[in-house]
C-alpha cells in the first residue's frame, strides 16, 4: 500500500518538478521522492544549522522546495513558514502536501490498527486555512490539485479511480491528497526591464505601417521583431521598406520563418529577442497597441509571471468577433481552466507575455506537451501553467480588423483546439 501510495505522489509531482530541477526537501519521512532527482538538498528544520542553512540553499536559487506532509506536525506552521522564506528566491515553487480533513476518520483508524507507522497528525487544516497561513507569510498560492481517490492497490479499480474518476468536479472533493503550488511575495528581479515585441505577419501588407507608428515605448531598450510567413501579398518586402525607413526611431529586426503557422513564427521571433521580457502582438491590430503597457506593467511589477490578454471583460466592436467564434472561446476558457488548474477567462487572445528567462524554461521541457500548436498560444499556456507561473489576465478592449480577412479557419481550428485539449488533459490532469 505505501509502495503505490508514495509512486502516485511522485507521478503527481512530477508533473510539475523535472528531473533537472533544483529541488529542496525539508524533513522528509523517508527518501522516495527526492532520490529520482539529482539536483537535491535535503534539510531537517529542527537542525541548529537549519536557518543558515536556508541562506546557503537561496544562493543556489532552488526551483522547488517540497513539504511533503509536513504542516500536519508543525507545532507552529507560521513560524515554520516565515523561516522557510528564507530560502525563497524570486522564481521558487513551494509544493505543499496534504490530506483532506474527510479522510481524518480513516487515517486516525489505520494508524490505531497499525495499518501505518507514522503517529497521529496533529495538524488538520482546510484549504482556506493553508491559504490564510500562506497570505500571512508572505506566499501567495498559484494551485491546488485534489488527487487520489483510492490509496490502496486493487488491480485495474486502482488505476481506472485515481486517473479518471478523481479529477472529475464532483469527486474531486473525496480525494485524500492536496496538493499546493505556491510562490514567494517578492520584489520583481526584473528592474527597469526591456522588451522584445514579436509581430508574426501573414498577409499583413496594410497594417505595417500602423504598427510601427503606434507601437509604445515601454523600456529602455526595446526591440521589435516582425516575422513574416507565407504571405500572398507584399508583406515582406513593406516590412523591409519601412524598417530601413524607421530604423532611426526603433530598434527593428526582421525574418521570414521556415515553417507555417503563428506558433511556428512566434518562436522565430523568441529566438532572435534579446530582451528581458517577450511580447505577442498580433499583426491584424484588434489588440491596440496602445493597450501593451498595461501587460508590461503586470509583469515588472510581479503582478504575474505568465500575463495574458482577456478580450471577453469589456463590450467588443461589432464585428470583432463572430457569435460561433464568441462560444469557442468561452467553452475552451472554461475548459482550460478546469484543465490546468488557474482561471482563464480567455485563452485565445494572441498577446501574451512572459519573461525570457522562464521562457528558456519552458522551451527546455516543451516536448512534454508535445510541439503541435500551430497557434504559439497553448505551447505558452501548457508550459507555463506546468511550471507553476502565476498567470494573469489583462482586460483590452477587442477592435474589430481593419485590413485584410482572418487566418483563422473557425471549424478546422476549433477541431486542432480540441485535440489539444484532450491531450493536454491527459499529460496534467488525467494521469
Amino acid at each position: 500500500m505505501k509502495s503505490y501510495f508514495y509512486k502516485l505522489i511522485y507521478k503527481y509531482l512530477s508533473i510539475y518538478i523535472r528531473p533537472e530541477d533544483c529541488l529542496v526537501e525539508i524533513d522528509p519521512e523517508n527518501n522516495f521522492i527526492n532520490e529520482k532527482y539529482i539536483n537535491k538538498t535535503i534539510l531537517n528544520s529542527k537542525s541548529l544549522n537549519y536557518k543558515n542553512d536556508l541562506k546557503s540553499v537561496q544562493e543556489s536559487k532552488p526551483d522547488f522546495i517540497l513539504l511533503n506532509g509536513n504542516i500536519h506536525y508543525e507545532r507552529d506552521i507560521q513560524d515554520f513558514l516565515v523561516t522557510l522564506k528564507n530560502g525563497c528566491s524570486t522564481n521558487t515553487r513551494l509544493v505543499v502536501t496534504y490530506y483532506s480533513n474527510l479522510w481524518k476518520p480513516m487515517i486516525v483508524l489505520s494508524t490505531w490498527l497499525g495499518l501505518r507507522k507514522k503517529s497521529i497528525e496533529t495538524n488538520w487544516i482546510s484549504h482556506e486555512d493553508i491559504a490564510n497561513l500562506l497570505l500571512l507569510t508572505d506566499f501567495e498560492v498559484v494551485r491546488v490539485e485534489n488527487k487520489i481517490l483510492l490509496p490502496i492497490y486493487l488491480p485495474l479499480m486502482s488505476s481506472f479511480f485515481n486517473r479518471y474518476i478523481s479529477p472529475l468536479p464532483f469527486f474531486k472533493h473525496f480525494n485524500l491528497v492536496n496538493i499546493l503550488i505556491a510562490r514567494p511575495i517578492l520584489q520583481s528581479n526584473l528592474k527597469n526591464p526591456s522588451v522584445s515585441i514579436v509581430v508574426a505577419a501573414r498577409n499583413e501588407e496594410g497594417n505595417i505601417k500602423n504598427i510601427l507608428d503606434r507601437i509604445p515605448k515601454m523600456g529602455p531598450d526595446d526591440e521589435l521583431i516582425f516575422v513574416e510567413g507565407n504571405s500572398t501579398d507584399n508583406t515582406w518586402n513593406k516590412i523591409l521598406e519601412l524598417s530601413k525607413q524607421y530604423a532611426p526611431k526603433l530598434n527593428i529586426k526582421t525574418a521570414q520563418q521556415e515553417g507555417k503557422g503563428k506558433g511556428d513564427a512566434v518562436r522565430k521571433g523568441f529566438s532572435l529577442a534579446s530582451k528581458e521580457i517577450l511580447m505577442i502582438l498580433d499583426a491584424d491590430l484588434t489588440v491596440p497597441p496602445e493597450d501593451l503597457p498595461r501587460f508590461y506593467n503586470a509583469i515588472k511589477d510581479g503582478k504575474g509571471e505568465f500575463i495574458n490578454g482577456s478580450r471577453l471583460v469589456y463590450p467588443m466592436e461589432k464585428e470583432a468577433m463572430r457569435f460561433f467564434n464568441l462560444l469557442g472561446n468561452k467553452f475552451f476558457a472554461l475548459a482550460f481552466s478546469y484543465v490546468l488548474g488557474q482561471k482563464f477567462k480567455d485563452t485565445l487572445c494572441g498577446t501574451k507575455v512572459i519573461s525570457r528567462e522562464n521562457y528558456k524554461k519552458l522551451e527546455k521541457n516543451r516536448n512534454y506537451f508535445g510541439d503541435f500548436d500551430p497557434f504559439g498560444d497553448f505551447d505558452l499556456i501548457f508550459g507555463a501553467a506546468r511550471m507553476g507561473l502565476k498567470i494573469v489576465e489583462v482586460p483590452i478592449i477587442y477592435r474589430e480588423r481593419t485590413y485584410g480577412t482572418t487566418n483563422i479557419s473557425r471549424w478546422k481550428h476549433g477541431v486542432i483546439l480540441l485535440a489539444m485539449l484532450i491531450f493536454a488533459a491527459r499529460k496534467i490532469k488525467f494521469i
